[in-house]
C-alpha cells in the first residue's frame, strides 16, 4: 500500500453547527449542511439532536421521501420508530444505528415513540455514487449488542459502528464510499491514536467535553459542539481534556462527482433531479 505523505492527520478548521428545524418542527443543531460548510464530499449533511424538551422532537419526521443517497441514524437517547412505503419498520433504541440506502426512492417516518425524557443523537446524509443512485432501497440495522465495543488502551471506549479499528470490523458495509464511522469516549487526559483510511474525506465532531485533536506540535483544541474539517494523514491523536471527550469519528472516500440537490433528493444532472419529482408527485416510490 502505497505510503500517504503526511503520517498526522491535522485539522484543517474547526465550526459551531446553527440551529434549525426539520420534520414537522423537530429542533436540530446542522453542522454541515450549512453556509460554512455545504459538504465534505461523500458526506452531505450532518444533524445532532439532543434535548430533554419533548416539545423539541414529539412532532417528529412524517412521511417524507427520500433518493439518491444514504441516510445514517445513530441514537445516543430515545426511541424512534420508523416505517417506509415497502412495508419495513424499525424501533431505534439508545445505543443503535441504521443505515438506509434510499437508492431509487421511498418514502419514510420517523417518529419518537416516547412523550418524555432524553432524545439524542445524530443523522448522517452520505452521498451514493451515480451507478448506485437507482438501487433498490435497503436498511443495514443494528441493536447495540451487535456493535463492537473495543478499549484500544486504558479509559478508552470505542464503538466500531463502520470501518474496523485493528482486527475489530464494524457491522456496517458499503463499498462505495468504504465509511469509517466510530464512537469513541475518553477519560479525562487520556490519549489515543487511530488510523485513518488513506485518501478519505475525514471529521471529527465532540459531543462531550473538550479534545485536543492531532500532533503535538498541530494540535488543536476542539470543544462541545464543535466539529473539525481533518486533512490527510494516517493517524489521528486524539489527547481528552480535564473533563474527558466524547466524540464520533467519521470518515467516507470522495465520489468527486457533481451533485444536484434539491430538499430530500441527491442526483448529478438536472434532469434527474426534476425526474426524481416527477416519479414521486406519481407514486413511483
Amino acid at each position: 500500500m502505497a505510503m500517504s505523505s503526511q503520517p498526522y492527520a491535522t485539522v484543517l478548521r474547526t465550526m459551531k453547527g446553527m440551529p434549525t428545524s426539520d420534520g414537522a418542527g423537530v429542533s436540530l443543531t446542522r453542522v454541515i449542511g450549512t453556509p460554512a460548510l455545504p459538504d465534505l464530499d461523500p458526506f452531505l449533511m450532518l444533524d445532532e439532536f439532543g434535548t430533554d424538551r419533548a416539545e423539541d422532537y414529539i412532532a417528529g419526521f412524517p412521511n417524507h421521501p427520500h433518493r439518491g443517497f444514504e441516510t445514517v441514524t445513530y441514537m445516543l437517547d430515545g426511541r424512534m420508530r420508523h416505517k417506509d412505503n415497502h412495508g419495513n419498520e424499525g424501533l431505534l433504541t439508545p445505543g443503535s444505528v441504521q443505515w438506509m440506502t434510499a437508492g431509487r426512492g421511498l418514502v419514510h417516518s420517523e417518529m419518537p415513540e416516547q412523550e418524555s425524557g432524553r432524545m439524542r443523537g445524530f443523522q448522517l446524509w452520505v452521498n451514493l455514487p451515480a451507478r448506485d443512485k437507482m438501487v433498490a432501497p435497503r436498511y443495514q440495522e443494528f441493536a447495540p449488542e451487535r456493535i463492537p465495543l473495543i478499549k484500544p488502551v486504558p479509559g478508552v471506549q470505542v464503538k466500531v459502528i463502520a470501518g474496523t479499528v485493528g482486527q475489530v470490523q464494524g457491522p456496517i458495509q458499503q463499498p462505495a464510499t468504504e465509511p469509517l464511522y466510530l464512537d469513541v469516549a475518553l477519560q479525562p487526559g487520556t490519549q489515543w491514536q487511530v488510523a485513518l483510511p488513506e485518501g478519505h474525506s475525514a471529521f471529527a465532531y465532540v459531543f462531550e467535553g473538550q479534545a485536543l485533536l492531532g500532533d503535538a506540535e498541530d494540535a488543536r483544541s476542539v470543544g462541545q459542539h464543535e466539529l473539525a474539517v481533518l486533512g490527510a494523514g494516517d493517524t489521528l491523536p486524539l489527547q481528552a481534556g480535564a473533563q474527558g471527550a466524547r466524540l464520533i469519528l467519521v470518515a467516507g472516500r470522495p465520489l468527486r462527482e457533481p451533485v444536484v440537490r434539491h430538499g430530500p433528493f441527491v442526483m448529478n444532472t438536472r434532469q434527474e433531479l426534476m425526474q426524481a419529482f416527477i416519479d414521486y408527485q406519481e407514486g413511483r416510490f
